[in-house]
């Protein structure tokens, strides 16, 4: 495979999504080795710490590749599942065949205990999450306890891998020292940490990991080697090796932030072409038909794990992006400019029956995370409205 210090391509989409090509497994078969050390051509034992719908597709991505790995969880019900060569993942296509395999070929099992997985293990693999709490801020109460857990078994050799979002500067300065405290070791002489983003979208992982380049950074140069020899050995993608852990956190953070602020741009215009008579949607394809131009739709604002909740990560460290700010409370403000739509077309909302036709934060996505749907029938319902919602991926219940 290719490790580089920049993307060999820069996708242009072209006002419209995309849909990469999956790079074909160049691997030959590998040598299992103890310990791993980097060699290509190697493989040796990886824990994924949280085997959720990301962490699980991670599990069996490495296992394919010829590695031995080790599902840590904190529910026993998923570790009992993969045991029994289950995927309890049920939305990822080609995820259950792929766990069914490794765990028939004795390269994946599951335990509750991190630090003893950590202690077996060469590469350490954390993907657990961080979310928001109530006053916006990152909650680290699943990211420390995982941390915790791996730390008494990271021993002389073992490369540990961020790969949950962070706010820039976490994994050198939050998490690094409590590792390096709890096992007495000296980052970058006798172990190496690295941050890599998890780029995966819900539907389709294991297609994004053999089509997206694998970004990776380092605390140290030591690191950043390591870690990128690891992707190397268990991905078909290119890996990018980039100049530090910062970069690597950035890049994620700049991503999704980008989104959301290119969705609150398209709702700003909608609201102006909402104004003067025309149609939205007829702009836009219009706008993009110039390959510069990527104006994305607009909508009741964002749902979903990731685009909510990252500007967040950056706003908690410079509170000065006043656009990234602007832009949130801008895709949050429009579940108010849909009532007052509506209250204004139908003459007040009491009493009025609504159907809500959809419910999840996107399509094809079992999952209701930031949904805007629910923060609608909030309002609607606290104006009076009476409310009906329909979802064909959700039960009554």
């Amino acid at each position: 495979m290719t490790i580089v210090s920049r993307p060999s391509t820069v996708q242009s989409l072209l006002g419209g999504s995309i849909d990469l090509p999956v790079q074909a497994c160049g691997h030959g078969p590998a040598i299992d080795v103890s310990p791993w050390v980097g060699e290509r051509g190697t493989a040796g034992t990886v824990a994924v710490v949280g085997a959720g719908k990301m962490g699980l597709p991670l599990c069996a991505q490495f296992a394919d590749h010829g590695w031995h790995v080790t599902a840590v969880d904190v529910q026993q019900s998923v570790v009992d599942a993969i045991n029994e060569g289950r995927s309890h993942v049920t939305e990822e296509p080609g995820l259950a065949e792929l766990v069914a395999t490794a765990h028939v070929g004795g390269r994946l099992r599951a335990t509750t205990d991190g630090a003893a997985a950590a202690r077996d293990a060469d590469v350490v693999v954390l993907i657990v999450p961080v979310m928001l709490d109530d006053e916006q801020q990152p909650d680290y109460r699943y990211m420390d306890a995982a941390v915790a857990s791996i730390a008494p078994g990271v021993h002389p050799g073992s490369l540990v891998i961020f790969e949950t979002t962070l706010p820039v500067g976490d994994t050198r300065d939050r998490f690094t020292p409590r590792i390096g405290e709890v096992s007495g070791l000296r980052v970058e002489a006798d172990f190496f940490v690295a941050f890599s983003p998890e780029r995966l979208y819900s539907g389709a992982a294991l297609r994004n990991l053999a089509t997206y380049p694998k970004l990776v950074g380092g605390v140290g140069p030591a690191s950043t080697a390591r870690a990128a020899a690891f992707y190397d050995a268990v991905l078909d993608t290119e890996v990018v090796a980039m100049s530090n852990a910062e970069a690597a956190e950035f890049s994620k953070l700049a991503d999704t932030t980008y989104r959301d602020v290119n969705i609150a741009l398209a709702n700003e215009f909608a609201r102006y072409a909402e104004r003067v008579g025309v149609d939205i949607h007829e702009v836009i394809a219009a706008a993009n038909s110039q390959p510069y131009s990527h104006i994305h739709q607009p909508g009741l604002g964002v749902g979903g794990h990731c685009i909510p909740v990252y500007p967040h990560f950056l706003l908690s460290r410079a509170p000065e992006l006043e656009l990234v700010e602007l832009s949130r409370r801008t895709n949050d403000g429009q579940v108010g400019v849909a009532i007052r739509t509506l209250s204004q077309e139908l003459g007040g909302l009491e009493g009025v029956p609504v159907l809500v036709l959809g419910l999840t934060y996107r399509h094809g996505v079992h999952e209701l995370a930031y949904s805007r749907a629910l923060p609608l029938i909030e309002r609607l319902s606290h104006q009076g409205a009476v409310v009906s919602a329909y979802d064909p991926l959700l039960t009554p219940e």
